[in-house]
């Protein structure tokens, strides 16, 4: 079922986004070498519940965690750990709050310590595909459009598209209808109508688009072992056009 939100639900989700982008932009400077996701867990969950949130994947279908920490190789869906980080690891933080009721999500990636040309052309084209994605989040446009313009850039600049983990409505919980894949064909799919809200998140892949599970069903790994890099925000469909909920106020910089 496709719920459609009123300005002030709206609103609403923009402040619990707005707390989740301040979260993201405390781990700037929180991810070093030597520190482990784990201790991103804790620091992330203190965050959220100290500014009168609740770290909302705690408890979603028995996730036992605030984060989601994917570290170089894995997808999505990395438990946090105990193990330090090191120079040069690429770490993606995925995380949902409920702030009084309004859910956002949101993940970043980040560069533990020094980065390197390779890494960081991999992260500038995951982020630009994410914007290019919402760039097609427009009234009357199709799920398709999005998914078009985020797999032909992608795929322009060499990179593997993942087809297993997709986007989808978000609010009142964490994930709706509809779905929305990072790839596809532009004039396909549902359309898009105002009120919507729903993320972009595309996971972009060194090699394959293809992925292998961990045997703890949450954790997924790219089958060739290559890195991959994911961005995500939260949005409203608005005959404005978009408005990304979960901003960090870097739009118009890649």
């Amino acid at each position: 079922m496709i719920t459609l939100k009123s300005a002030r639900e709206i609103d609403s989700m923009a402040a619990s986004g707005a707390l989740l982008a301040d979260v993201h932009k405390q781990l700037r400077g929180f991810i070093k070498p030597g520190i482990t996701s784990w201790d991103i867990e804790v620091f992330v969950r203190n965050y959220i519940e100290s500014h009168g949130g609740i770290a909302a994947q705690i408890g979603f279908e028995d996730y036992k965690y605030a984060t989601c920490c994917s570290i170089n190789n894995e997808i999505c869906h990395g438990f946090p750990r105990k193990k330090p980080l090191k120079n040069g690891d690429l770490i993606k933080v995925d995380m949902c709050i409920d702030l009084k009721g309004a859910i956002s999500d949101s993940c970043w990636s980040y560069v533990v310590g020094e980065s390197n040309p390779a890494l960081d052309h991999l992260m500038a084209v995951t982020k630009k595909a994410l914007y290019l994605g919402i760039e097609q989040a427009q009234v009357g446009n199709r799920i398709g459009d999005i998914g078009h313009a985020i797999q032909t850039y992608a795929e322009s600049e060499g990179y593997g598209v993942v087809r297993d983990f997709v986007g989808h409505g978000i609010g009142p919980t964490i994930h709706e209808s509809p779905m929305i894949p990072h790839y596809g064909e532009a004039g396909k799919g549902l359309r898009l109508k105002e009120g919507m809200v729903i993320t972009i998140e595309p996971m972009i892949n060194t090699g394959t688009w293809k992925m292998k599970m961990d045997p703890n069903g949450w954790t997924a790994y790219t089958l060739d072992g290559g890195l991959s890099c994911q961005y995500e925000h939260s949005l409203a469909i608005t005959k404005e056009g978009p408005r990304i909920l979960t901003s960090q106020g870097e739009e118009g910089t890649y």
